[in-house]
């Protein structure tokens, strides 16, 4: 296991009632969503949804921050459609992973570069590396 060299940041949340009819709160107030089962009635959001949103979000940062470092220029419509599967495995539940990246206009071998650097970098690539069945995909 990697161990921090130092924390930059903690996120701190309290959630209740889980995914159905749950609420998660963090403590500074910025988020307060309501939770509903995948796929069920309801008017919150599921864990899959904000793990799709943070892995995005997250790689996009990765992303700018390798091309600053490999002097690449990114397209001003630079963006990544999350995709996160939940589904059984052996004995429990588990999900799995698509991004698909969307980088217009830019050189597609120099794109795929990025991508590929990005995903090394990247605090979620690290984290689910090994564990779970990722894809990432240059559109």
């Amino acid at each position: 296991m990697t161990q921090l060299e130092k924390v930059m940041y903690t996120a701190k949340t309290h959630t209740t009632g889980g995914r159905a009819d749950g609420v998660a709160r963090s403590d500074d107030g910025r988020l307060d969503v309501r939770l509903s089962p995948p796929g069920q009635p309801g008017d919150g959001t599921n864990p899959e949804q904000l793990f799709a949103a943070g892995y995005s979000a997250c790689f996009i940062g990765a992303i700018k921050a390798v091309a600053g470092k490999m002097k690449v220029t990114l397209p001003a419509g630079l963006a990544v459609d999350a995709e996160v599967d939940l589904g059984p495995i052996p004995n429990a539940y588990g999900i799995a992973a698509r991004l698909n990246v969307s980088m217009p206009g830019m050189d597609r071998a120099q794109a795929q570069a990025v991508l590929d650097a990005a995903h090394q970098v990247c605090p979620y690539s690290n984290a689910t590396r090994g564990n779970i069945d990722v894809a990432i995909k240059l559109v």
